[in-house]
């Protein structure tokens, strides 16, 4: 795990457990918390398109970024809690996802691996 994704899971797992809420931290709430969080970053982009969605982000980037911090408290909290190491899970991830999307195959396209 890089020094700053632990530094920043030891912030989470402190904070958590000086409010004692491990307790309420079972998987299942956690991922449902997780959903929740991403369903309000979610609700910045709706209704919004072209000029207006992005004069919406520009003043609202805080905003924005308050819902992207919280979705990262869920992830470095869950992987914590179920002892996954959650930065060499990206590496690996990415790895994998590069086999799925080569270069020369994916490069400028956006249709999903199967149709490469």
């Amino acid at each position: 795990m890089s020094d700053s994704i632990a530094n920043l899971t030891d912030q989470v797992v402190k904070f958590r457990d000086a409010r004692n809420w491990a307790q309420f931290h079972n998987p299942k709430d956690c991922a449902i918390s997780l959903q929740l969080e991403a369903t309000e970053v979610l609700e910045h982009f709706q209704w919004r398109n072209g000029e207006a969605l992005t004069e919406y982000l520009i003043t609202h980037q805080s905003d924005v970024a308050d819902e992207l911090a919280d979705v990262l408290y869920w992830v470095l909290l869950m992987s914590h809690d179920l002892g996954i190491d959650i930065g060499q899970a990206f590496e690996r991830k990415l790895v994998k996802n590069g086999e799925k999307y080569p270069v020369e195959k994916s490069k400028g396209s956006a249709v999903k691996y199967t149709e490469l």
